[in-house]
């Protein structure tokens, strides 16, 4: 069957437009990177053909050189070379995961230079969170919120929901200004009063709360509003 056949929420890059990228089944997400089909197949054919090829099994094909790939009917250098790209990003991606799960913490400094790379320079305020062990090594870190241009929520349900289920010990909270300007208003003192609270509720300690601007930040611990 014939791609403009398929109803919008066959087509994968419509489905994941409308739906998010985990409705997506792995031979859909194959199938974006492949493009187009070839002869009597259409390309979510083809990716389900070199799925099965490798028992179904993704991690089969991101091991695939580029010289397999093109062995596999419907996939020749172009289309082998966009998946094995992504699969490489893919890669380097959970080594700089691994990197930072071996980061310690012990001063803005450190937290601002894990969060700078997602938070500068964006035209909207988004919500972060670093995951603490107790020895301040970080856990994880994750978006908690994505807000307008000038504001964005603290869930703190969500945030302490998540501390708890990562065994985290202490967080360090943070947001970013568009506007350049890093100092906090009066409702990101609240707001941080408020989630220190809570966590202290469930023995998680807010360790800090880091806004994050264009060319500069502003700490909480700095200004002993939380402290390290």
């Amino acid at each position: 069957m014939k791609m403009k056949e398929l109803s919008l929420d066959e087509r994968p890059r419509e489905k994941m437009l409308e739906k998010g990228m985990n409705a997506l089944s792995n031979a859909e997400l194959l199938a974006i990177l492949l493009r187009t089909g070839t002869g009597g197949m259409n390309v979510v054919e083809t990716a389900r053909e070199l799925l099965a090829g490798c028992g179904n099994r993704i991690n089969e094909v991101a091991g695939m050189s580029t010289e397999r790939l093109c062995q596999v009917k419907g996939i020749g250098p172009g289309k082998a070379v966009s998946i094995a790209a992504a699969f490489e990003l893919g890669r380097r991606c959970a080594a700089e995961a691994a990197r930072e799960q071996h980061t310690s913490i012990s001063s803005p400094k450190d937290a601002v230079r894990l969060l700078l790379p997602h938070l500068r320079d964006l035209d909207h305020e988004e919500c972060w969170v670093l995951f603490l062990n107790r020895a301040n090594y970080l856990i994880n870190k994750e978006r908690i919120t994505i807000g307008s241009g000038d504001a964005t929520l603290i869930d703190i349900r969500t945030i302490i929901r998540r501390a708890i289920e990562k065994k985290a010990t202490g967080i360090i909270l943070s947001h970013n200004h568009p506007s350049g300007n890093a100092m906090p208003g009066k409702a990101d003192i609240e707001e941080t009063a408020r989630l220190k609270k809570a966590l202290g509720t469930c023995d998680i300690s807010l360790i800090d709360h880091i806004v994050i601007a264009s060319k500069s930040y502003y700490s909480f611990s700095d200004e002993e509003l939380c402290r390290f």
